[in-house]
């Protein structure tokens, strides 16, 4: 483990009864980067962002953040340390019958003793900085698809997190929004210096985003790679790793 390192992964196995899903993960995650785990459909890449972010326990190994084990921990300390995380789920969501500053308030109000004015002001910085001003008062159904997404970012930096989590964030966008959501994800890393890590199967992102990743396979159901997409695409030795990261030539699309 390096000093920079932030989460890192250590033996671990996930499992839903006697079906194993992922064994033998072992990967870090630097301070202030974009990891990405990527793998084809059925690999196991939202349950291991479930065991991340501690809503599933794994079956064998441990988490660390900042060098101390999550799961080894007590309920108190887990919480603690779930404080330092903000997620965006796939779907935004996002409370259909609040507005959006009533939505990214909803943390503020259990967890600050800020008041009304305040958690008001503090909600439209954070749809500011996603490039949504002036949209607190609008409700979920009188925005986009994409739109939505960032909304929902806004509400996962309500706490100022340390570390962002994203589950399939460019699902069901169209390629100008989700490369406008790639671009803002670079820009928070940019200037807040956050660290993120992002369930994608999208190649357009994993590629303009990724710093590091892990490659989770369905078949062998392990790891079968970890580093640089763009490096792993041309380099790895796996045939498995190479096909998913090139699998857009071999559809006829532009590599």
């Amino acid at each position: 483990m390096t000093s920079d390192t932030h989460i890192r992964a250590e033996d671990l196995t996930i499992a839903y009864g006697d079906f194993v899903v992922q064994r033998d993960l072992n990967f870090e995650i630097r301070r202030g980067e974009i990891f990405i785990i990527m793998g084809g459909s059925g690999c196991g890449k939202s349950s291991l962002l479930k065991l991340l972010i501690g809503l599933k326990r794994p079956t064998e190994g441990e988490v660390y953040f900042d060098g101390k084990p999550f799961w080894a921990s007590g309920s108190r300390e887990q919480d603690l340390v779930k404080r330092r995380f903000g997620t965006l789920f796939q779907s935004g969501a996002l409370w259909s019958s609040m507005t959006l500053a009533e939505n990214i308030g909803l943390a503020l109000k259990q967890y600050t003793s800020l008041g009304d004015a305040e958690i008001r002001e503090v909600a439209a910085y954070k749809l500011m900085l996603v490039g949504l001003a002036g949209f607190e008062d609008y409700y979920p159904n009188e925005i986009s698809g994409g739109m939505k997404k960032r909304a929902g970012l806004a509400r996962a930096m309500a706490l100022d997190p340390e570390i962002l989590f994203f589950d399939e964030p460019s699902a069901g966008l169209d390629p100008v929004s989700s490369r406008l959501l790639d671009d803002l994800i670079l820009e928070l890393r940019d200037s807040l210096g956050t660290t993120l890590v992002v369930v994608s199967h999208e190649l357009a992102s994993i590629f303009a985003i990724g710093d590091n990743s892990v490659f989770l396979d369905p078949v062998t159901k392990t790891q079968l790679a970890t580093g640089n997409p763009k490096w792993l695409k041309d380099n790895d030795s796996r045939d498995d790793v190479r096909d998913f990261l090139n699998r857009r030539a071999s559809a006829g699309e532009p590599s």
